[in-house]
């Protein structure tokens, strides 16, 4: 029985090719907080609090059970209207709640975490092009912000901003893996794209610089620095920190430390 679970982006649930994912907003949101624990048991008691928040109502519970019934339903007709024994199997329930019973490499979030942690020891290790391989095979894996169609409560939150930082984290150290590997001109028009995505991350501006610089394009670098420090000054009320001002006055004497691929660009 084929099973793919994908959160990194809009909630996607298919059992032997058929979607599971309800319409409604809260089973929807149930699946979601099943789906990105799957394979560890969920309490009755947080599956309530992240639906209805720290006072459910008084016919949370059996509520709850409902929407399970409904998933279970969903299950069977995804799997041709076998004996339900096989829906149960997959949605497990348990003395204190409900387990989504399915192999963790199922879930795009947990196959997420592996190749990154590969990317990152790779990083300990110096070798920049298994990084590079790495973290590109991760990042492939997202389809847009985790869960980015569902209404999510006060423990998803929490799992979702992990996941998404995690992710620019990892944008991070393959760019600049692939800066430590000559590919600055490559990187040009993706950095270009970040930077406004993000324009008051630090990172991502230091990176687009040393790109530009190592692409013979000095002035575009230090307008980018202008451009960033502008906007820090204006939202925020601070000057870029130091690191980004050393790197600025690095490009703008042109010195020769930021044409050295061995160097890192961020810290």
């Amino acid at each position: 029985m084929r099973v793919e679970i994908n959160v990194l982006g809009p909630l996607k649930v298919s059992v032997a090719g058929v979607s599971i994912v309800p319409t409604a907003s809260k089973p929807c949101h149930l699946l979601a907080m099943l789906a990105l624990n799957a394979g560890r048991v969920v309490t009755v008691a947080a599956l309530a609090e992240e639906i209805w928040g720290y006072q459910p109502p008084r016919s949370g519970v059996p509520t709850l059970h409902t929407y399970i019934l409904k998933l279970r339903r969903r299950l069977q007709d995804a799997l041709d209207g076998q004996d339900d024994k096989a829906a149960k199997d997959l949605l497990v329930t348990r003395r204190s709640g409900y387990l989504l019973n399915v192999e963790p490499e199922a879930v795009d979030a947990v196959k997420y975490d592996r190749l990154s942690a590969e990317g990152r020891r790779a990083v300990n290790d110096g070798d920049y092009e298994k990084t590079s391989q790495r973290l590109s095979e991760a990042l492939g894996l997202w389809r847009g912000p985790a869960l980015a169609d569902v209404t999510i409560g006060p423990q998803l939150a929490i799992d979702v901003m992990r996941l998404n930082e995690n992710r620019l984290g990892d944008l991070h150290l393959r760019i600049d893996a692939d800066l430590r590997l000559g590919r600055h001109h490559q990187l040009l028009g993706e950095l270009a794209t970040l930077c406004a995505q993000h324009p008051l991350l630090e990172n991502f501006c230091a990176l687009q610089m040393v790109a530009l610089y190592r692409s013979g394009r000095r002035s575009q670098a230090q307008a980018a620095y202008r451009h960033l420090r502008a906007d820090m000054v204006d939202q925020l009320g601070v000057e870029p920190s130091p690191r980004l001002r050393q790197l600025h006055h690095a490009i703008v004497i042109g010195h020769a430390a930021v044409d050295d691929p061995t160097l890192a660009v961020t810290g």
